[in-house]
């Protein structure tokens, strides 16, 4: 048999094996709860060939690439226990057990792994919390897509509503359409029709009810059966804790702000300081897109090499607070076209990392670039350390926080050679380290940051949202 013949009947193999893990990974999510990883990323709904990318993008991290050959056989374990809800990660029981010199089986490795979410300890599908969305533009809907994949199996987070002003005659049906296609992100995953007798969008079969209205104070959120519920504003009207009360009405209990709060409003960046979170705090924020972005990879560098003092430059997508085309904006240059020009602008990133670090001493300034495109931004950190290292020692540092880590959801790591920013578009993380272009001189370090500002932020404020409905189900096995 030749080379390629071989090269071809492995890959034929490995399809095979794939499509047999589909239906298990789907049962396990419907039934129990449980999400399929591999080195963080989910294979929910995911084809034969999406599966197989995913395996073999660990070859970015571990050096070689992971099989399905090698995983499969921890899926079949999976598909047999008790388990309760969970995330299980099979890359990293992959990993942990080809590092295990006891002998134990596959399956009795697996259960000792995940014993903290089998039989006695398992946890119970918590009941299903309504989420409100009030606000339906860029964020709005990838929040939607988000909910409604993480439905699963009809526990933890339920998407029950929409609040926005209505534009007009078809607005339900335009709304509609503007889930269902996208630019930037592609088409929904799943079906979608519309009831415009009742106000209500279809997704997946989640009844969403579409309230119009312009003013949070005449909402009756009761009359829709909503209770207890968590609503997000993504509009960043109100921004403080005085305009973002008017939400808390019967039906509301919590608020969750997608933009950087104001005053005395926690602004949380999950994976850093959700812990801050009190449990009768009603308001919080989930800082902006490029806060997220650089406060986890400055918290890693910060645990191990110290920080002296830095700047943070962003090459950001622009986004719908500017002009098409040049006109009055009450911003400096935001009023500049847009998709024709590069933009320099402020940013609050910096300012927000002392809320989201507090123990950090370090000074770090901030600038803005807005640039032509339309999603994904970069994020360049120029720091002076405090201890001397190594482009080779900080750059094995961080790819191993990305993979080993309590931080690994927040921070990617790739060294593909030709990455470039659309190939980020989708990325599930905060940021991503491109580890080619680490700069290190002594103590001088320079980061360049990819993120996907649009999706890899939503992914941060879903996470937030499942921390404080008590959803957020356990990783497994613990690094």
């Amino acid at each position: 048999m030749t080379l390629i013949e071989d090269s071809f009947t492995d890959w034929k193999n490995r399809e095979e094996i794939a499509e047999t893990m589909i239906p298990i990974i789907g049962k396990l999510h419907r039934e129990k709860d449980v999400t399929i990883l591999v080195h963080s990323r989910s294979l929910v709904n995911k084809s034969v060939v999406q599966i197989l990318k995913t395996h073999r993008f660990a070859r970015q991290i571990q050096g070689e690439e992971l099989s399905v050959v090698q995983t499969y056989p921890f899926l079949q374990v999976l598909s047999e226990l008790d388990l309760g809800p969970a995330q299980i990660d099979l890359g990293m029981l992959a990993v942990q057990y080809a590092a295990d010199d006891r002998g134990l089986s596959v399956a009795d490795f697996t259960r000792e792994a995940l014993t903290p979410a089998l039989g006695e300890n398992k946890l119970e599908p918590t009941p299903a919390r309504d989420v409100v969305l009030y606000g339906f533009g860029r964020i709005g809907r990838i929040l939607a897509r988000l909910l409604i994949e993480k439905t699963g199996s009809g526990n933890g987070l339920r998407l029950r509503a929409v609040v926005v002003r209505k534009s007009g005659d078809g607005d339900l049906v335009k709304r509609a359409s503007l889930l269902r296609r996208d630019s930037v992100h592609g088409a929904f995953a799943g079906t979608i029709t519309v009831d415009e007798e009742n106000d209500r969008i279809i997704a997946n079969g989640n009844e969403i009810q579409v309230i119009y209205s312009g003013d949070p104070s005449t909402v009756d959120y009761a009359q829709y059966g909503i209770k207890d519920a968590i609503l997000v504003d993504n509009t960043g009207k109100w921004r403080d804790r005085e305009g973002l009360s008017q939400h808390l009405r019967p039906g509301i209990s919590r608020v969750v702000l997608t933009a950087p709060g104001k005053g005395d409003l926690p602004n949380i960046v999950h994976g850093v300081n959700e812990h801050m979170i009190k449990p009768d705090e009603q308001i919080i924020s989930c800082a902006s897109c490029t806060t997220n972005a650089i406060v986890p990879p400055i918290k890693a560098v910060e645990d191990r090499f110290g920080i002296e003092h830095g700047h943070v430059e962003t090459v950001h997508a622009y986004t719908n607070d500017q002009n098409l085309l040049d006109n009055y904006h009450k911003a400096d240059r935001r009023g500049r076209s847009a998709p024709m020009n590069m933009v320099l602008t402020e940013t609050g990133a910096a300012k927000a990392i002392a809320k989201a670090l507090p123990d950090l001493t370090a000074h770090i300034s901030g600038n803005s670039i807005r640039v032509p495109t339309p999603d994904v931004s970069m994020a360049v950190l120029n720091l002076t350390l405090k201890q001397e290292t190594s482009k080779e020692e900080l750059s094995q540092y961080l790819r191993d926080v990305s993979l080993n880590s309590p931080l690994k959801r927040q921070i990617d790591y790739t060294t593909a050679p030709d990455a470039v920013s659309s190939d980020f578009v989708g990325s599930r993380h905060a940021s991503i380290v491109d580890g080619n272009a680490i700069i290190v001189n002594g103590k001088h370090a320079v980061l360049y940051l990819w993120y996907d500002n649009e999706f890899g932020y939503t992914c941060q404020v879903v996470r937030v949202i499942q921390e404080i409905s008590g959803v957020q189900y356990p990783t497994l096995p613990r690094v």
